[in-house]
C-alpha cells in the first residue's frame, strides 16, 4: 500500500528520515521469538518503551493463520519503521453466523515462529476476544463510500466489524505507519477512508498480492480447498488477467465482464459472487476510462470463498 493519508498528515517521504530501518544483514534470521502481550495496558507499556528509545512504531494487523503473504507485510513495515508490531485477532464481530468463525485455522505458536524468523517483528499483539470486546462494548463504526457495493452486497456485516476493530488497534498501538495487503483491496480503501476521515496521524502503506506459482492469491483459506477445488482456484487470476486484458484493449466493459463470467462458471466456480471492474480509487462503475481502474472478484468453490483482485 501507498501512503495517502490527506493534506494535514506527514507522508512517508517526510516522515523516513526520522526513523532508521532496521539494518540486517542478507538472509538474517531471527532466534527469540518476539514477546507476546495479550492486554492493552501491556501493549501500551511496551510502544512506550519504544517511543522513549527514539524507535517510531508499524501495526501490520493480521487474524494469524500467516502464511508468506503476510510475512511480506511485515518485512515491509520493518523498511518504514523500526518497531513492528504484529496483531493476531480472529475478528468474531466481521463473520457472520453462517460464515466460519469456529473453524477458521488458528495455530499462534507456529504464527509466532514464522514472525521470528523475518527478523521483522519486535512484539506480538494476540488479545483475547474478552479483551478487545468487554462486557458492555456498544459502538461500532459502519463506513459508507468504497464500503458499499461488492463485498457488501453478500458479507453487510464486514465493513463495520473490519473498521471497528481497526479503529481500536490504531488507538491501543498508536502507529506511524500501519501495513495492509493488496490481497484484500476494498477493505484496504476502507482503511485509507477510515484515517482520512478520522484525521488519524497513521501513514497506510500497501502491500503487493503474493501469488503461488499458478497465480492464485495466497490467502488462508487456501488451505479448505482439496486438491480438485485446488486445481480449479488457479484458473481465478487466469481468467481476471484475461478479462482486465480485454478492457484495457479497450472493448465494452460490460461484455467484457460478461464473458469473464461465463469463463468463470466454465472453470468450475460454483458461484460467482462479483467480477466487477471499478474506478481503482472510488471502486464506484467506470466512467471515465482515462482513470486507473481495477478488477476484482469474489468466487465461491464448495464451502470456500476465494477473492482476488488486480491493475487493470
Amino acid at each position: 500500500m501507498g501512503a495517502e493519508n490527506g493534506d494535514c498528515r506527514r507522508s512517508l517521504q517526510d516522515r523516513k528520515p526520522r526513523y532508521a530501518a532496521p539494518r540486517q544483514a542478507p538472509g538474517y534470521r531471527m532466534t527469540a521469538a518476539p514477546p507476546i502481550v495479550r492486554t492493552v495496558a501491556e501493549l501500551r507499556a511496551a510502544v512506550a518503551k519504544a517511543r522513549g528509545d527514539g524507535l517510531g512504531v508499524g501495526l501490520v494487523p493480521t487474524m494469524g493463520s500467516l502464511h508468506e503473504g503476510h510475512l511480506s507485510l511485515c518485512r515491509l513495515a520493518a523498511q518504514h519503521t523500526p518497531f513492528v508490531v504484529v496483531s493476531i485477532f480472529v475478528n468474531p464481530t466481521q463473520f457472520a453466523p453462517h460464515e466460519d468463525l469456529a473453524t477458521y485455522p488458528r495455530d499462534e505458536a507456529a504464527d509466532v515462529a514464522k514472525l521470528a524468523a523475518t527478523g521483522a517483528v519486535k512484539l506480538v499483539y494476540a488479545p483475547t476476544p474478552a479483551a478487545m470486546y468487554p462486557e458492555g462494548f456498544a459502538t461500532s463504526i459502519m463506513p459508507k463510500g468504497v464500503a458499499e457495493g461488492l463485498e457488501t452486497d453478500f458479507r453487510p456485516h464486514f465493513f463495520a466489524g473490519v473498521a471497528t476493530v481497526v479503529a481500536k488497534l490504531f488507538t491501543q498501538v498508536a502507529p506511524d505507519v500501519a501495513v495492509f495487503g493488496e490481497k484484500d483491496y476494498q477493505q484496504l480503501q476502507v482503511i485509507k477512508q477510515l484515517v482520512r476521515d478520522l484525521d488519524l496521524p497513521i501513514a497506510i502503506v500497501a502491500g503487493e498480492t503474493l501469488r503461488e506459482p499458478d497465480g492464485l492469491a495466497l490467502s488462508s483459506r487456501n488451505a479448505y480447498l482439496d486438491p480438485r477445488a485446488r486445481a480449479i482456484a488457479g484458473r481465478l487470476n487466469v481468467i481476471m488477467r484475461s478479462t482486465a486484458a480485454s478492457v484495457a484493449q479497450g472493448h465494452d466493459i460490460g461484455l467484457s465482464v460478461k464473458v469473464g463470467h461465463d469463463e468463470l462458471r466454465k472453470a468450475g466456480f460454483e458461484t460467482v459472487d462479483y467480477l466487477e471492474v471499478r474506478d481503482a480509487a472510488t471502486l464506484k462503475p467506470v466512467t471515465d476510462r482515462s482513470r486507473k481502474m481495477r478488477i476484482l472478484a469474489a468466487v465461491r468453490i464448495g464451502k470456500t470463498r476465494l477473492i482476488d483482485n488486480m491493475a487493470v
